[in-house]
């Protein structure tokens, strides 16, 4: 629910003083990264980001949820993709010409009482269907019926259009800074003449091409001493023994669960131990995983949960450039460590260690060059692949992207709560999204239903995670 990016002529929205930025390619044809997310899209495991917006009441109608909608939507909301024959190109970006906004924007109710548990249960079962890769690849449920007059959005959108970063546009797009924002009054709209697909497969065949100068531009400046220095220490982290009972087979369905935390704690805890807000936050998630494993029995010395976190390699230039900009470090998450000082310490030191070598910036380049050189019908197989192929190299996922520490509104109503959702896919069965809003670090966990039963004891692991580290630095 964001602005689709594209590149060849810049435009410029404005959003209640928020300027956002997008950019169009001439036939709005997916970067790599983008396509490879499209393509890894199975019924098992959909590749969808989302959140849930909780607001304080009364809740509005749902014929204003839709006048705000329309009057803040952007062309990019109404495009759909189409794949190119025999996928001789990378997937496209056209206009759908039956965008209808209720196909997107829906209702749907709570039974009384209205708890957190049951708006979790809901949302969680919306998280865990796919979206109409036919149409426009997002959704947006309101939802009424909460106790305390409370009601929410629940928002799915593609990762093939946003990262978490770019994902921050949602809240741009569709909320305020301040509680008596005018609607905006929707603008007409026409649906502009898809490319032909003559064209569009010739772009397609000829793009690599002109990748391979960028490529090589990349290959340029890589300083490949730092590279082959940093190879001893990551076969080390690969070489430490992991469990076997968080990856496997990954079901239909998906449990989602919560954690919370205060970041004024985070930073006392900071403040005596050293390190980032980001180090406290992962070395809580190992404490979650370490009380997983514990009512497993399977905890045993030397043992670490292998963590993939996503690191934004936006420069300045490319803020509010909805697409994907971002790089990946491995991170061992020592779970077998019963001190949480020296939990945080060892998390510290791999942080510190992956920053200096500038693994992320350098992994992301190379990825996304390699995929600008292969041709689409590649791409499309290796993307499917890598999900279908099992591994034990990664865990889990652990994605931390910063909000607003100031109070957003909708249609007058303060935005109370924000949880993040992040998919689980391949034979990963269990993600944690980590969000941040007016001083409170939350915790979105998703976890496949029947691989992750237990997932409540990670969430409440988190916790404890943090209650340690407190008592620890007290």
């Amino acid at each position: 629910m964001m602005f689709l990016k594209n590149r060849s002529h810049q435009s410029q929205i404005r959003l209640d003083g928020v300027s956002t930025r997008f950019y169009r390619r001439s036939m709005d044809r997916m970067s790599a990264v983008d396509a490879g997310f499209y393509f890894s899209e199975d019924p098992a495991a959909p590749m969808h980001v989302g959140s849930v917006l909780v607001f304080e009441g009364p809740a509005p109608s749902y014929g204003d949820v839709l006048r705000l909608f329309a009057g803040k939507l952007v062309p990019g909301y109404r495009r759909r993709v189409r794949e190119l024959p025999f996928n001789l190109g990378r997937p496209v970006w056209v206009d759908d010409e039956h965008f209808r906004l209720s196909h997107h924007v829906r209702r749907v109710a709570v039974a009384a009482p209205g708890a957190d548990d049951q708006l979790r249960e809901l949302a969680g079962r919306l998280f865990s269907q796919g979206l109409d890769m036919r149409r426009p690849l997002w959704e947006a449920w309101f939802v009424e019926g909460l106790e305390g007059g409370r009601w929410a959005v629940v928002c799915k959108v593609h990762h093939c259009l946003v990262d978490g970063v770019a994902g921050m546009g949602l809240l741009q797009a569709l909320l305020d800074w301040r509680a008596d924002a005018p609607v905006p009054v929707p603008t007409p709209w026409t649906p502009q003449p898809a490319p032909s697909v003559v064209g569009s497969v010739v772009e397609g065949v000829l793009a690599p091409l002109g990748s391979l100068g960028r490529m090589l531009r990349v290959g340029a400046g890589v300083d490949g001493l730092s590279v082959l220095r940093s190879l001893p220490g990551t076969a080390r982290r690969l070489a430490v023994r992991t469990p076997g009972s968080l990856n496997g087979p990954v079901g239909l369905g998906r449990r989602w669960v919560w954690a919370k935390a205060g970041l004024a704690e985070i930073k006392r805890i900071r403040g005596v131990a050293g390190g980032t807000v980001n180090d406290v936050i992962l070395a809580a998630v190992a404490s979650g995983f370490r009380a997983l494993l514990a009512k497993r029995d399977e905890l045993r010395p030397g043992l670490v949960v292998r963590t993939l976190v996503p690191v934004s390699t936006r420069s300045s230039e490319e803020r509010g450039v909805l697409t994907n900009r971002v790089g990946a470090v491995l991170v061992n998450l020592p779970v077998s460590e019963p001190d949480p000082l020296r939990r945080l310490a060892d998390v510290r030191g791999q942080m510190d260690g992956l920053k200096r070598s500038g693994q992320a910036v350098v992994a992301s380049d190379v990825v996304s060059g390699l995929g600008d050189l292969a041709s689409g019908a590649v791409l499309a197989w290796a993307s499917r692949a890598v999900m279908r192929v099992p591994q034990r190299v990664v865990q889990t996922v652990v994605t931390n992207v910063p909000g607003p520490g100031v109070p957003m509104w909708m249609l007058g109503r303060r935005l109370a709560e924000v949880w993040p959702y992040v998919p689980v896919a391949g034979n990963v069965r269990v993600s944690v999204g980590v969000f941040s809003y007016l001083g409170e670090v939350v915790f979105g966990i998703t976890a496949d239903v029947d691989g992750v039963p237990d997932v409540g004891v990670l969430a409440e692991g988190i916790r404890e995670g943090f209650d340690e580290l407190v008592a620890a630095t007290a």
